[in-house]
């Protein structure tokens, strides 16, 4: 008896050594993959701020860009731009998306269910550049560049994001809600409006800030509707300037300030899409 416990407390002393060993050798695993994922994210973030920091203080934030190779100046207009363009995005995205997210999640045995997800999927996989040009068929010529244009080539981007965030938080809210509302004679959509909604609202705002997130650094749909402009511009029917655009064609200049200020203004891109994520990580730990 006492042998065979002797060699059953090796045989369990070497399977945890084991077990110890492989987590070991997993966790390491799963240790460098989050390193090589997050590296280049870092590397780009320490650059922008050795590069571009220099760039950013008050004459940044107050005033239009200097002349092409001249010193001073800052990203006043496109700061106004890019808000600007975002805020009509989010109208004109978060409205239809979030129509087309309570559809698929309340209604799912409509007719036109599997035509509505189907243009969602589609829509979600279609390049910047493409939304681009449909907004510059649309739109720019007929009625010509203008900041309107490039935030219906934004929104058109966000559709998708808020579509598939709106539906799949919604289908977490229990049945069981939905049911106490219709069992006191109220029709299904107040159920939806009244008492759903509310209780989606945190995953439904992170759906939106993650749209946002998405589109603030889009520069290619913009080159071809809000075109960009030198001066403040909040007149939506006029061409409009964005922070993509300014690091665009800062990036590409030949002079070194105008370089130099475009680093500043990714670097304050950056940041802007890292506040937006950490709020819409806030917002779905309230889900």
């Amino acid at each position: 008896m006492g042998t065979t416990a002797t060699s059953k407390s090796r045989v369990t002393a070497g399977l945890s050594i084991a077990r110890k060993a492989q987590n070991a050798v997993m966790g390491s695993l799963i240790l460098l993959a989050t390193l090589l994922v997050v590296a280049p994210l870092i590397l780009i973030f320490v650059y922008l701020i050795r590069e571009g920091l220099g760039a950013i203080n008050l004459d940044f934030f107050t005033k239009v860009p200097a002349p092409e190779g001249e010193t001073g100046g800052g990203l006043l207009n496109a700061i106004a731009g890019s808000l600007s363009m975002l805020a009509m995005a989010s109208v004109f995205g978060v409205l239809i998306g979030l129509a087309g997210g309570i559809f698929l999640a309340e209604y799912p045995r409509h007719p036109l269910m599997p035509t509505i997800r189907l243009v969602s999927d589609v829509l979600s996989g279609i390049p910047a550049i493409v939304m681009g040009l449909v907004a510059y068929g649309l739109i720019v010529l007929n009625f010509g560049f203008s900041g309107f244009a490039g935030a219906v080539a934004l929104g058109f981007l966000m559709i998708p994001i808020v579509v598939r965030t709106t539906e799949e938080v919604l289908k977490l809210v229990p049945q069981t809600v939905r049911e106490a509302g219709l069992s006191l004679g109220l029709p299904q959509w107040l159920v939806t409006l009244r008492i759903v909604l509310p209780a989606a609202a945190g995953g439904i705002i992170t759906g939106v800030m993650l749209a946002l997130a998405r589109v603030a650094g889009e520069a290619a749909p913009l080159l071809f509707t809000a075109f960009g402009n030198p001066n403040v511009n909040l007149d939506p029917t006029k061409p409009m300037s964005a922070l993509p655009l300014e690091i665009y064609r800062g990036a590409t200049s030949a002079y070194d300030e105008n370089q130099r200020m475009a680093k500043a203004g990714a670097l304050l891109l950056i940041v802007l899409i890292f506040v937006t994520s950490l709020l819409a990580r806030r917002f779905s730990r309230k889900i």
